[in-house]
């Protein structure tokens, strides 16, 4: 089955407005989603872009409190109306938590939708395991073998594999969308993801 490879972190703003449009889209399209959760705050920094703390209120106000607001009322996904409590904490465990179930033979969609929704809905610290352990059973998955392979030294292995492979090929943030081969970044590009699986790209993506 062909795939649509999908660059993102476990607490990310655009992943979860999209998540849900996303998932409807690469199932009508048949395509199986291949999950590479990533180190976003290494893969802004290297990408160039200025880190999150680093951007000024002007930007923070417009970018992470008035387009989420649209977004959330576009996409009929609900948000809590500001970053969450949360936020800056660190997300490796999540992000293990995800990597770990792929490793375990799991469908994680559900469970990346469930992360992504209860820190932007119910404003959960996804770097507390019983917050985490919550989120997997609302899923339909058992936590214990995920949050127990999290940071064991195999899925952090994955974990910079996959940030590593995510600065080579030019992702610069959260979510990242490749369509045989070809790149969209932000959930705001969903359409035209939809209508390059019914139309293919004939060109090729980067360019030398």
């Amino acid at each position: 089955m062909k795939v649509i490879e999908y660059f993102y972190a476990a607490h990310s703003a655009f992943a979860y407005l999209g998540s849900a449009r996303f998932m409807a889209i690469a199932a009508a399209s048949g395509r199986k989603i291949a999950h590479r959760p990533v180190d976003l705050r290494r893969v802004v920094a290297e990408g160039g872009a200025v880190p999150f703390r680093g951007r000024s209120r002007a930007h923070g106000a417009y970018f992470f409190g008035r387009e989420i607001e649209r977004w959330s009322e576009e996409r009929g996904a609900p948000w809590i109306g500001r970053i969450p409590t949360h936020h800056a904490n660190d997300i490796t465990l999540p992000n293990g938590m995800l990597i770990a179930g792929l490793t375990l033979g799991l469908d994680i969609d559900g469970l990346a939708h469930a992360l992504l929704e209860a820190h932007w809905q119910r404003d959960a610290d996804l770097a507390d395991q019983s917050a985490l352990a919550e989120i997997g059973r609302s899923a339909g998955v058992d936590p214990a073998p995920l949050l127990d392979l999290a940071l064991s030294p195999q899925v952090q292995a994955i974990y910079q594999a996959n940030t590593e492979e995510a600065i080579q090929r030019s992702v610069f943030g959260s979510p990242t969308y490749f369509v045989d081969g070809d790149m969209f970044y932000g959930q705001d590009r969903l359409e035209m993801i939809e209508r390059t699986l019914r139309t293919p790209y004939a060109g090729t993506w980067p360019r030398s």
